[in-house]
């Protein structure tokens, strides 16, 4: 089993930043990618962004140039700096972990951004 914890989420005001943290634990051996996804009140979970183990990256079109995904040397960390927050932005965020053929869920912080 893998265990996932995120961290870093919160209240903010439009045009302000949060950075959030997802730390992988347990059985990782075979780590091949971690990303963010999101889901507003009343929508369906949506991609965010992406890093594989070659550190490939990838954003959905709405936070281009606004989020940075990023990891640790380690390949067991992943983080999403996100500048410029917009309402549309709040949701809560999950981490995901790909592991070998599995995908494993954190259970997901809340991102509030008032106008």
């Amino acid at each position: 089993q893998v265990q996932l914890v995120e961290s870093g989420g919160g209240l903010v005001q439009a045009g302000g930043s949060l950075k959030l943290s997802c730390a992988a634990s347990g059985s990782i051996a075979g780590l091949r990618a971690m990303g963010w996804y999101r889901q507003a009140p009343g929508n369906q979970r949506e991609w965010v962004a992406t890093v594989t183990d070659r550190s490939i990256t990838d954003y959905r079109t709405s936070v281009k140039g606004r989020f940075t995904i990023s990891r640790d040397s380690a390949k067991n960390t992943v983080n999403l700096q996100m500048n410029s927050l917009k309402p549309e932005d709040t949701a809560v965020y999950y981490c995901k972990a790909s592991v070998a053929s599995m995908n494993y869920w954190g259970k997901g912080t809340l991102v509030t951004v008032s106008s």
